[in-house]
């Protein structure tokens, strides 16, 4: 939501889309994997957490550094710099593929209730995961998009920034707790 309400739709859609391909990757991986996956990943499930809380407090901290970097410069949303869709998205699968607990839910998910399915039960529960995750995130892009229109004014732009990097550094600790 933060980088579609700094940034025009298109560079949200790519975010939101960034984020539902590493889900389609790791619905993929689970029911390619199975029960396989568990054990392969516990070794490195620690470290892999560890990892995506340091990145995600890298990029609250860069967000909120250059939420008060604009507002102290007085920059007009529209002289700011915009993040290349393409870009928002690779940035945003990789940030989603560093999270290990996505992969272990999936492969929760296909072993309680799929150990055993076919290719096309397989196919279909990837192409939902991708859909599903897809949708979810654009409509939160679309929000974004409507907040950063209607929240114009220097001191909206600042706060929205401030909130978001707030978020992102609590689901970083929520990772851990």
């Amino acid at each position: 939501m933060a980088v579609a309400a700094r940034s025009p739709w298109r560079t949200g859609a790519g975010a939101a889309l960034g984020i539902a391909a590493a889900d389609g990757v790791y619905a993929l991986v689970a029911v390619a994997g199975g029960s396989a996956l568990v054990p392969l990943l516990a070794p490195v499930a620690t470290p892999l957490r560890w990892a995506s809380v340091l990145v995600l407090l890298a990029l609250a901290a860069a967000s909120a550094r250059t939420a008060l970097r604009a507002h102290r410069a007085g920059t007009p949303p529209e002289e700011r710099p915009v993040t290349a869709p393409h870009r928002a998205f690779w940035t945003f699968l990789g940030i989603t593929i560093l999270n290990p607990m996505t992969v272990l839910y999936f492969t929760a998910l296909v072993l309680g209730g799929h150990a055993a399915a076919g290719r096309a039960e397989a196919a279909v529960f990837v192409a939902a995961a991708f859909a599903a995750s897809a949708s979810w995130q654009l409509v939160l892009a679309g929000t974004g998009t409507l907040l950063g229109h209607a929240l114009t004014g220097a001191r909206a732009r600042l706060l929205t920034g401030l909130a978001s990097s707030a978020l992102i550094a609590v689901l970083a600790v929520g990772l851990v707790v």
